[in-house]
């Protein structure tokens, strides 16, 4: 089994634990994570280009800057994440982006510190510590 399905089994069994549509968020974003074409590094792309490259520094260092719906779908605009985890998780793209605005924060932390995506060897790792704050 490799990196990506132990992040998609981790996820999902996450998801399905929690029964919270925060937690089915949580599970589903990082399963939508693993697919997307450029992992973490697309979503702190994504922002950098939307303007919103300060809400990224923030997360990255630990500062529990927040973001409204509308900043996560500015941000997340042109992704398909804020859909691909809807689709996954049987909950509605706003849901999604409102779970997003405590989700996110905490995955770029994780996945991205100081702002530059994390090996992916070390992401089963990261993803079991950021799951465990919704279960």
């Amino acid at each position: 089994m490799g990196i990506l399905d132990s992040l998609k089994s981790l996820a999902g069994q996450a998801g399905d634990a929690a029964g919270t549509d925060q937690a089915k968020v949580a599970g589903g974003f990082i399963e939508a994570l693993t697919q997307h074409p450029q992992g973490i590094q697309g979503i702190i792309d994504a922002f950098n280009s939307s303007g919103m490259a300060e809400h990224v520094s923030n997360w990255a260092s630990g500062q529990n800057a927040t973001a409204t719906p509308d900043q996560i779908q500015q941000g997340l605009a042109n992704t398909g994440l804020i859909e691909a985890v809807a689709a996954k998780t049987g909950v509605s793209p706003q849901t999604v982006q409102s779970a997003l605005t405590t989700i996110l924060p905490m995955a770029i932390q994780h996945f991205a510190p100081n702002g530059e995506a994390a090996p992916q060897s070390s992401m089963a790792g990261m993803a079991q510590g950021l799951l465990s704050n919704f279960l």
